[in-house]
């Protein structure tokens, strides 16, 4: 019996947030604690930033509150550590469902715009500060079970395809905001294009349906490491049902444009970048390194989107242009290099074009994975603009000018999709010249286009990165 009831925990304190096949123990959240918590445990730098209120602000104002708040009770009610991994997978995925639902309106809670991104990315992060301070009377692996808990509230469990024979499949990763220390009210619109869009069904430019699912990845190296982007692709890779037709990695980049970025890089470059917990990737523009545990690979990877047809048919409200730099140490040399035109042969990766960061390294990854498991499918990675618009006023955590941006940045994201995902004959790749989409000792080159000088221009400048 009680193995039943903690393995439904979510349900009945969960009813009015979002539906679930599963039920809820009596003592989930109102019977005597089997625990205790600790406030004195120490937080991570992300979760730390909880302290400023506007964070909880902005998971009161999305609708995710109850969900937060009822999570410690839930965890004290677990009494082995087989419990805690069923609790933590149920609480994750019901954090995730009722942020997809109240992204595609059909959940009402708060009084944020239902595509914004942010009450789902601090919501997590108050109940991974609850996860760390729970103290329960068994011995229980609070990183395994936190690892758990990242990955169903990300997207990355229960969120298969469900569509018949004939529906393409598109899958598609965003992030969550970073650069929090500068803004803490930031937002990531890669992130509320993917939580509009997971799920959804759509028509594509050729008439045909198609069905997207998506993931929301960490700004964080460490979970790279320790391979989330392997583990959210790869069952889309693997054959049959569950895989997709095409896969788009997406981040936010440049000023007003969207970027699909011809080359993805194998090198880290950001430093002196943090991520969100401001942990260094150890890599810079003078010493570039690769990730820890990275699979073999190319140094350079190209991307098969259908970069043509998607450039000539999708140019409003912003530009959609093809971005072919790269950065590199050519071969025989020692000081690295800035190419408008893509790599050259035999030489090493500095940044790609989306620069030394996670972005790149998303795509690199997926698409060195794509390589490996599913050569044939189209995959590479989109820039969206950075989003603008937030209230001078530090205290208004919203606009009508941030929602319109944010929602005409999603509404783009769809239709790039809707025309690349559309069925060809033959791969384009990046700019449609001659070229192998994975650059090792010989590349092909495409169309050069110069960024726009910014603060989330390409890491190798002193400014920032993308992501």
């Amino acid at each position: 019996m009680m193995l039943l009831r903690c393995a439904a925990s979510a349900a009945a304190l969960l009813a009015t947030v979002v539906p679930l096949a599963v039920a809820s123990p009596a003592h989930a959240a109102d019977g005597p604690s089997a625990c205790r918590t600790s406030a004195s445990v120490p937080l991570d730098a992300e979760q730390a930033r909880l302290s400023d209120a506007r964070t909880t602000a902005l998971v009161e104002r999305g609708g995710l509150a109850d969900l937060v708040r009822r999570f410690p009770a839930a965890l004290c009610s677990t009494r082995s550590p087989a419990e805690a991994d069923r609790l933590v997978d149920a609480w994750g995925e019901a954090l995730w469902q009722a942020s997809v639902r109240r992204a595609r309106t059909q959940l009402p809670g708060g009084d944020l715009a239902p595509g914004d991104d942010r009450p789902l990315y601090w919501a997590r992060l108050g109940m991974t500060a609850a996860l760390a301070r729970w103290q329960p009377e068994f011995h229980a692996d609070r990183a395994a079970l936190r690892a758990r808990f990242e990955d169903a509230s990300r997207g990355l469990t229960n969120n298969a395809f469900r569509t018949a024979p004939g529906v393409r499949r598109i899958f598609i990763s965003g992030f969550d905001p970073f650069g929090l220390d500068a803004e803490i009210r930031r937002a990531n619109p890669s992130g509320s294009a993917a939580l509009q869009l997971n799920g959804r069904r759509v028509t594509l430019a050729d008439g045909s349906p198609a069905e997207i699912r998506a993931v929301v990845l960490p700004v964080r190296y460490a979970d790279f490491d320790a391979g989330m982007v392997e583990r959210a692709f790869a069952p889309r890779m693997a054959g049959g049902p569950a895989s997709a037709d095409i896969i788009t990695t997406v981040s936010q980049g440049y000023p007003g444009i969207f970027t699909l970025e011809d080359w993805a890089g194998r090198a880290r470059s950001a430093d002196p970048y943090p991520d969100n917990v401001r942990a260094l990737s150890g890599g810079t523009r003078e010493h570039p390194v690769t990730a820890p545990g990275l699979a073999p690979g190319p140094e350079f990877i190209r991307t098969t989107l259908p970069a043509g047809a998607v450039t000539a048919a999708v140019q409003s409200p912003y530009p959609v242009l093809l971005n072919s730099d790269v950065t590199e140490i050519p071969a025989g040399g020692t000081t690295p290099v800035d190419r408008t035109d893509g790599p050259t042969p035999g030489s090493r990766a500095v940044a790609g074009g989306g620069g030394g960061y996670l972005s790149n390294e998303v795509a690199y990854r997926s698409n060195r994975l794509r390589s490996e498991l599913a050569p044939h499918l189209p995959g590479g990675h989109l820039h969206t603009p950075v989003l603008t618009g937030l209230p001078a006023d530090p205290q208004q955590l919203t606009g009508a000018e941030f929602e319109r941006n944010e929602s005409a940045i999603a509404a783009e994201v769809r239709a790039v999709l809707e025309h690349a995902a559309v069925r060809r004959q033959g791969l384009s790749f990046g700019s449609g010249r001659s070229g192998s989409p994975a650059c090792g000792a010989s590349c092909g080159h495409g169309a050069g286009w110069q960024p726009v000088p910014d603060a989330y221009t390409r890491p190798n400048a002193a400014s920032g990165t993308t992501n």
